[in-house]
């Protein structure tokens, strides 16, 4: 199959699922549908400036009404200058002509001295009001998405795609700069109304007619513009799926891969197959916009030689003197400014769609953690056991449930192993026990207590996990073992200890700058670890949180990448250094746990066997049959 066959199928496939996707999501219409009220963007750029500084608020706001009459001023003092030049020529340079003549040629003076100064003020205005609310809008979304206790919401694809467009980054067009891209815009349509005012002083119902006009004429291109944007924003997810591909492009984590077989050429055309289409709607608008124009382009024609024609025709007459005519033909070409597409015009509406949809995240994802009912369980819980009672369990959107009514105990003190084969909800177990997701059915109880009583917060501080795909932060050592307990990173006595225990010391001690080495080669004097190494950073984290109140020590197949031999080295030495500590074993390998106090093996969503390993095997079961066949392997690669 080609490059290109893959992309088209993967693109049919994705316009498919596109199509699907409000019923797999019975929420998302109600919050495309907040994101699309009319002037919610432009009320929430407001809104975000004045919120973020009330005086940085008045400072635009001063500059708009200073930009909004200082162009118009100028064309006014000018005609009077001229007005009163031609009068000295007319009638000679007297003392009072001079003084009128001085005083006219001063106001222009300052007038266009004023116009000179808004460039450089509009842009150091401009950037920091844009520093000070990137900070805001990225500190309010961090906010917003770290609210929920569980992980649901960063898998749902509404919410990234909301999240994306808030961020600003799929278009490079930021919410941040929308205050003043809208004092931009109104600062524009402030002069197109004053200079039609001007042209009312000449003849009232001029002046309205050419306002009309104009705004005949920039009302459908701000709708097809508008439109443009709305037609994009529909389309974030597969932009999203856009720039993945050129992040695995771009990021050292996929260049290995990409360069070894050879995907550089199929990721580009992944990815301008993806632009392509997310962009493809926006274009169609755009393509109306240009038909559009050449309609508009006759219709303004007309306008100017109406009018000019008029202007003319009266000077002629000599019902306008030169000043006033002067002034009224240099109105007439600041009219257009209600009328003619602006780059303002043209960007407000990408930077504005994200506002809605920030507050749509702030309003929809909400702390589910502390509330009236709920209390902390206390330095002592869990005392006795947690239990897993008739436990059913789906994702979002699956058919197919992950748990079908699972008992499971996990006794305190003890060493419990999770075995069983790749897929059948290990991983979801610890998310259930640690509370990123919540059961569909059935409870989970500690020490007989409904876990749901409990805030969910503090519980998760009593659960200490290592997970398979455990995170590496880009820090210094220190904060990545302190990330265990962050409110005691200071206790270097303990950091030291858990890094002992998970041997991870006499790694640390070798690194240039131990403790404050940066575990990252891509900063200054960083280095990176081996995978084993890593992995022991990972135990000393979460050894730190046990050290400061957790209760339960929970190892998600952390070594799945090691061989049997290496994976039941590791466990050996993790059951020695836990002795007396609850802790959870999760593993496809049963041939590595057979030390566990407890093993129960997990299939079709139930524990279908429990017992200790001398017990299993001689069930004779499916722990036994699994057992042997991979210690037959084990002992194949011992040979070897």
């Amino acid at each position: 199959m080609s490059r290109q066959q893959v992309i088209k199928g993967a693109s049919a496939e994705e316009e498919a699922s596109d199509n699907e996707l409000p019923q797999g999501n019975e929420k998302r219409p109600e919050k495309r549908k907040q994101g699309k009220k009319k002037g919610a963007g432009l009320t929430a750029a407001f809104a975000l400036l004045w919120e973020t500084s009330k005086g940085l608020s008045a400072a635009v706001a001063f500059y708009g009404v200073v930009a909004s009459l200082a162009p118009v001023a100028v064309l006014i003092a000018l005609g009077r200058l001229i007005q009163q030049i031609h009068a000295a020529e007319q009638n000679g340079l007297t003392p009072a002509v001079e003084d009128r003549i001085l005083s006219a040629l001063v106001l222009a003076g300052i007038a266009y001295g004023v116009t000179l100064l808004l460039g450089p003020v509009q842009s150091v205005l401009a950037g920091i009001v844009k520093w000070r609310l990137v900070y805001r809008t990225q500190d309010r979304l961090m906010t917003a998405v770290s609210k929920p206790v569980g992980t649901a919401h960063l898998e749902d694809s509404q919410v990234l795609d909301d999240l994306a467009l808030a961020q600003g980054k799929l278009v490079n067009y930021y919410s941040a700069d929308a205050p003043m891209t809208l004092v931009g815009v109104l600062v524009k349509q402030t002069n197109g109304i004053l200079a039609c005012a001007v042209l009312a002083w000449w003849h009232w119902w001029l002046g309205l007619a050419v306002l009309v006009a104009w705004v005949a004429i920039l009302r459908p291109q701000l709708l097809l513009v508008r439109k443009q944007a709305a037609v994009f924003s529909t389309r974030a997810e597969v932009m999203r799926r856009a720039f993945y591909l050129e992040e695995l492009a771009s990021k050292p984590a996929a260049a290995k891969e990409s360069r070894i077989f050879g995907l550089g050429r199929w990721l580009v055309d992944g990815f301008r197959a993806q632009w392509m289409r997310a962009m493809e709607g926006s274009w169609n608008v755009m393509r109306q916009q240009n038909r559009q124009t050449f309609v508009l382009a006759v219709f303004v024609f007309a306008v100017f030689a109406t009018v000019a024609g008029l202007l003319g025709t009266d000077a002629y007459d000599g019902g306008v003197g030169i000043g006033a005519l002067a002034v009224l033909l240099s109105v007439l070409v600041a009219s257009s400014a209600l009328g003619v597409l602006s780059m303002e015009d043209l960007r407000l509406p990408w930077m504005i769609q994200g506002l809605p949809r920030l507050a749509g995240l702030e309003s929809t994802l909400v702390d589910d953690s502390v509330t009236g009912t709920r209390r902390d369980p206390g330095s002592d819980v869990p005392r006795g056991e947690v239990l897993f009672e008739q436990v059913r369990f789906s994702y979002p959107g699956a058919e197919r449930e992950v748990f079908q009514g699972l008992d499971l105990t996990i006794p305190v003190g003890r060493s419990t192993a999770v075995v069983g084969v790749n897929g059948v909800g290990k991983t979801t177990l610890v998310k259930l026990l640690s509370r990123l997701h919540v059961p569909t059915e059935g409870r989970i109880t500690v020490d007989g207590t409904d876990l749901t009583s409990y805030d969910p917060r503090a519980w998760q501080r009593k659960v200490a996990v290592v997970f398979q795909d455990f995170t590496r932060y880009p820090l210094s050592v220190r904060e990545n073992i302190a990330f265990g307990s962050p409110a005691h990173a200071d206790d270097a006595e303990g950091l030291e200890w858990a890094a002992e225990q998970a041997g991870a010391l006499s790694v640390i001690e070798k690194l240039p700058r131990r403790w404050g080495t940066v575990l990252s080669r891509q900063y200054a004097q960083g280095v990176e670890l081996s995978g084993g190494q890593w992995q022991r950073i990972a135990l000393a984290r979460a050894l730190f949180a046990v050290r400061h109140g957790a209760r339960i020590l929970v190892l998600d197949e952390p070594t799945a990448w090691l061989d049997a031999r290496g994976e039941a080295e590791f466990f050996d030495r993790f059951l020695e250094l836990t002795q007396g500590v609850t802790t959870l074993i999760i593993s496809h390998r049963f041939s590595t746990v057979r030390r566990a106090d407890q093993i129960c093996v997990l299939d079709q969503g139930r524990v279908v066997e429990s017992g200790d390993h001398a017990s299993l095997i001689a069930l004779g079961g499916q722990y036994a049959e699994l057992f042997a066949l991979q210690a037959a392997r084990f002992t194949e690669e011992d040979g070897e």
